[in-house]
Formats: C-alpha cells, sequence, structure tokens
C-alpha cells in the first residue's frame, strides 16, 4: 500500500467530510430552519481547464444573512461535494450587502471555496448576483478586469435559482482571490 506524501494534493477523499445536508441551508432542523428572507438556488458545474468536469470536488460556501451581518442569527456556511456531472448546488437566503474596506459597501455576494485533486490547497472565489444595483460600487469587485468581472456573477436560472459555473483554469478561468 503507498502512502500519501507532501507532494500529493488533497483528495479525493471528501466523503469522510461530506455530510449532504450541509448544502441545505434552510433545512428543517437546522440553524436556518426559520430564517426570512429571499430563499434561492445556488447552483453550478465545475470544470478544469481542458473543460472537462470535476466530479470530485468539494465546495464551501460563507455568506452574510439577509441582514448583511456575518454575526447575526443567520448561519451563513454550507459545504457540498460535485455530482458525477460535476455539478453543485445549495440552497440558502440571498444575502445582503455587507461593509467594505474604507466605508464601502460591498454587494451582495457569497465567497465560494473549491478543493479538487490537482490542487494543493483550496481556491477562493465570489458569486455575485447579476444586475445588482450595488456592483458598481464593490471596492473588490472594481479591483477585478472588466473583462473577468462576468466570471464571478451568477445569472438568473429559473424562479430564485442562480447559475455561477467555475471554470478552475484556462480560457475563461474563473476569478479567484488570495485570502
Amino acid at each position: 500500500m503507498s502512502r500519501a506524501t507532501a507532494s500529493q494534493t488533497a483528495g479525493p477523499y471528501w466523503h469522510l467530510i461530506d455530510f449532504p445536508e450541509w448544502a441545505d441551508l434552510l433545512r428543517p432542523g437546522g440553524p436556518n430552519a426559520d430564517a426570512a428572507g429571499e430563499r434561492i438556488a445556488l447552483t453550478g458545474t465545475i470544470t478544469d481547464g481542458a473543460g472537462a468536469v470535476v466530479p470530485d470536488a468539494m465546495v464551501e460556501i460563507w455568506q452574510a444573512g439577509p441582514d448583511g451581518r456575518y454575526d447575526g442569527a443567520f448561519h451563513g456556511f454550507g459545504r457540498c461535494a460535485t455530482d458525477a456531472g460535476g455539478r453543485f448546488r445549495f440552497v440558502t437566503l440571498r444575502p445582503g450587502a455587507v461593509p467594505g474596506p474604507g466605508n464601502a459597501t460591498q454587494a451582495p455576494h457569497v465567497m465560494i471555496t473549491i478543493f479538487a485533486r490537482g490542487l494543493t490547497r483550496g481556491v477562493s472565489t465570489r458569486a455575485y448576483f447579476a444586475g445588482d444595483a450595488l456592483l458598481a460600487e464593490d471596492p473588490i469587485l472594481s479591483l477585478v478586469p472588466d473583462a473577468r468581472r462576468g466570471t464571478l456573477l451568477a445569472q438568473p436560472a429559473g424562479a430564485g435559482e442562480w447559475r455561477l459555473d467555475i471554470r478552475l483554469q484556462g480560457d475563461g478561468e474563473t476569478v479567484f482571490f488570495e485570502v
């Protein structure tokens, strides 16, 4: 039996830490079961540099509550594994705007971290909501070149559903942040 070495990447042992119910932040009996706000689903597909789906990634989200607070009553952490088609799906509440650097306001967004084979550490990005009035003023989004901002904009994909596909590298690579 071979042993893992320091040069190997993390995973694909996500099944050891995957609790499928964590993808539904509004699940009955969960910490947000009675939370008020706009119910949404955040979905997407993760692909690698060659455009192939990544069926064995772990996706984590962290977000503010509808009131724009991270320390409020809303528990904004979720986790799910991608399926055989590289798809992820979270059920949550649409987050509110949050304070940003220099007394600026950040547009509502969901922070996303992806762990997958071939990555020595997770990569982090954001899902903003296309059409939100605060996008033009967001101090973090304004750091991203105009030509690449679209990789951070979740698009409406039906009633209450927002879709953000994530490309790990290559043409159309999603913008990732150093955190």
